[in-house]
């Protein structure tokens, strides 16, 4: 069986993650969903939510591809926690270049851990290059329309969050 991780903060999951995912699950058997907690970043949504937002989006997604998908979150090294879940390659979504200088380095770092552990970069579709999550959120935040970025339910969920704070 061929697993793949796919690792992000997810905060909020976008159309730009669902394409990745959907893409990914063409290469692996199973796609497990690495959400990393990283308190560092101040999320808006916390790890539960973030796990149920993701769980909401890949239903639709798993039933098309027949890929099994589990969301798993993680707050130890990428590498380990690909080796936690059985992965041998690890997935990550680029939308420009400059995501792809970061994750040069990370690539590098990770194969000095473990050289057992591919990276496979799938570049977004052209109509999900520009979507970000903190693009999506600042958007939000300021009274603008996110529905073309993310999933009909996050869309709601985001416009909860912000009525709450």
């Amino acid at each position: 069986m061929r697993i793949g991780l796919y690792p992000g903060t997810f905060d909020p999951v976008t159309l730009g993650h669902a394409d990745i995912i959907k893409r990914a699950c063409g290469l692996v058997d199973r796609l497990v969903i690495g959400v990393a907690i990283n308190r560092d970043k101040g999320p808006m949504f916390n790890l539960e939510e973030r796990v149920e937002m993701l769980n909401e989006a890949i239903d639709e997604i798993s039933d098309k591809t027949h890929c099994e998908i589990i969301v798993h979150p993680f707050e130890n090294l990428l590498i380990d926690c690909a080796t936690d879940v059985d992965a041998t390659v690890i997935i990550r979504g680029l939308r420009a270049f400059s995501d792809f200088e970061y994750e040069y380095q990370m690539v590098g770092m990770n194969r000095a851990l473990n050289a057992d552990i591919e990276t496979v970069f799938l570049m977004a579709e052209a109509r999900y290059q520009a979507i970000a999550s903190r693009l999506v959120k600042e958007i939000a935040r300021l009274g603008g329309d996110i529905s073309k970025f993310v999933p009909d339910k996050v869309v709601k969920r985001v416009a909860r969050k912000l009525a709450k704070t």
